[in-house]
C-alpha cells in the first residue's frame, strides 16, 4: 500500500519474467519497465479478488462484461507486443506502456461504474422508501392536508428496517481507488 512506484527500467533485459503481479495504482509504473523482458504475458493485480468482488456487485450486466472484457484484455495484448531490445537503448519496447495504459483504464471503469452503481442504488432506496411511505399512509387513512400526520406516517413506515437489512447486500465492496487526478 505504501509503495509509490516502481523505478524506471527496473526489470530491464530480465528474460525470465513471465507473470508480474502489480498493484491497481495509476502512476506506477513508467513506459519502459518491461524492456527486454519478452517472456512477459501475465499481469496480476494486487486487488484482483476484491476487483472481481466489485465486478461482481456491480448492477448491470454489461457493465460486469466491459469490466471482465477489460479486466482480460491484457492477455491479448502483451503477448504481441514488443518488449524492446537491452542492446538499443532507443527501443524501449511498448509493455511498460500497455501495462500503465491497461491499470488506467481498469481504474477509470470500475471508478466510472461504481459511482452510477451508488446513483442508481440512491434513486432506489428514494423509490423504495417512497414506495414504502405509500403503502402506509393507504393503511392508516390519513387525511388530506394532514401534514404532520403525514411526516409521522413517513418515520413510522417501516422504510429504516427494511434499508438496514436490505443495503447491505446491494453495497460494492470497499478499497482504496489508487487513481491519480
Amino acid at each position: 500500500d505504501k509503495l509509490e512506484s516502481i523505478g524506471w527500467a527496473v526489470f530491464y533485459g530480465c528474460r525470465s519474467l513471465e507473470r508480474i503481479t502489480l498493484p491497481l495504482k495509476d502512476g506506477m509504473i513508467c513506459d519502459n519497465l518491461f524492456q527486454g523482458c519478452e517472456k512477459l504475458r501475465h499481469v496480476d493485480l494486487v486487488e484482483g479478488a476484491i476487483l472481481q468482488k466489485t465486478t461482481d456487485a456491480l448492477l448491470l450486466e454489461e457493465w460486469k462484461k466491459i469490466m471482465y472484457i477489460e479486466i482480460d484484455s491484457i492477455y491479448h495484448i502483451l503477448p504481441t507486443t514488443p518488449a524492446g531490445g537491452t542492446d538499443d537503448v532507443e527501443d524501449e519496447g511498448r509493455k511498460g506502456r500497455e501495462v500503465k495504459l491497461w491499470i488506467r483504464s481498469v481504474l477509470h471503469k470500475i471508478v466510472h461504474y461504481k459511482a452510477e452503481h451508488h446513483r442508481y442504488l440512491k434513486e432506489a432506496t428514494i423509490t423504495l422508501e417512497l414506495a414504502l411511505w405509500k403503502k402506509r399512509l393507504s393503511e392508516i387513512n390519513i387525511p388530506d392536508g394532514d401534514e404532520e400526520g403525514r411526516a409521522k406516517c413517513r418515520v413510522k413506515c417501516g422504510a429504516d428496517i427494511v434499508m438496514k437489512n436490505v443495503l447491505p447486500f446491494l453495497e460494492l465492496p470497499t478499497y482504496t481507488n489508487k487513481m491519480k487526478d
